[in-house]
């Protein structure tokens, strides 16, 4: 690979961030990152983010944005891939990530909003969507796609995260019968290239952040 110099912009708690770091980990991708806070950004980040969001790699200075626009430019310019290598299971595993995007998007929801009715409302709808993966698309493997970690992998991590921060309030019965699912959180959450892709205070910056939501989860975090 070209000698580039790489510098990921974050915020210390997106899980899109988080999708970013950990291929730049997984891939050995020597890196610099610069945390900014979102809701006071500095003047620079408007000029590298059209759409004032993070993640941004900084390419030599270049900006690329997009969570998954990122990970596939870091993949494809280094050796191996993390899909896999038969163009019809790329596809399959494209369209299981698209899938973990409304579970991202839902278990913000649940844990942002104030209305009783809403939450209850994520609530089924993330129960039907883990159900979902535990019967449609695991195999019992302890990553997605078997023994290694691939793409797809990086975007559930952040998931599984979230949803171990949240359990340690209030068990909404996700993983209760889903073995499948469960053993592929285990495996996610114990990964070195997991477990690297958040700042060593990220659980306290967590806590702190869903206690301040005012929100119907937070209330339960009392």
């Amino acid at each position: 690979m070209e000698e580039k110099k790489f510098e990921l912009v974050s915020f210390s708690l997106c899980p899109y961030v988080q999708r970013a770091r950990a291929i730049l980990i997984e891939k050995n991708i020597k890196h610099d990152i610069k945390f900014i806070d979102l809701d006071s950004p500095p003047a620079w980040f408007f000029d590298v983010s059209p759409m004032e969001k993070v993640p941004v790699l900084l390419v030599d200075g270049k900006p690329l944005f997009e969570s998954m626009v990122i990970c596939e430019y870091l993949d494809e310019i280094t050796e191996g891939s993390l899909h896999p290598a038969d163009p019809f299971d790329k596809a399959v595993n494209r369209a299981w990530i698209e899938y973990g995007n409304t579970i991202l998007d839902d278990t913000y929801d649940l844990f942002t909003t104030s209305d009783e009715k809403r939450f209850k409302h994520m609530t089924a709808s993330l129960d039907e969507k883990f159900d979902t993966l535990e019967d449609e698309c695991l195999t019992g493997t302890p990553f997605f796609n078997g023994d290694k970690f691939s793409m797809i992998d990086a975007v559930y991590a952040p998931v599984f995260r979230f949803h171990a921060a949240l359990l340690k309030y209030h068990d909404l019965g996700f993983f209760k019968d889903r073995p499948q699912l469960s053993l592929w959180r285990d495996t996610l959450l114990s990964y070195n290239t997991v477990t690297k892709s958040v700042p060593e205070n990220y659980a306290d910056e967590l806590d702190a952040y869903l206690r301040k939501q005012g929100s119907v989860f937070s209330e339960k975090m009392n």
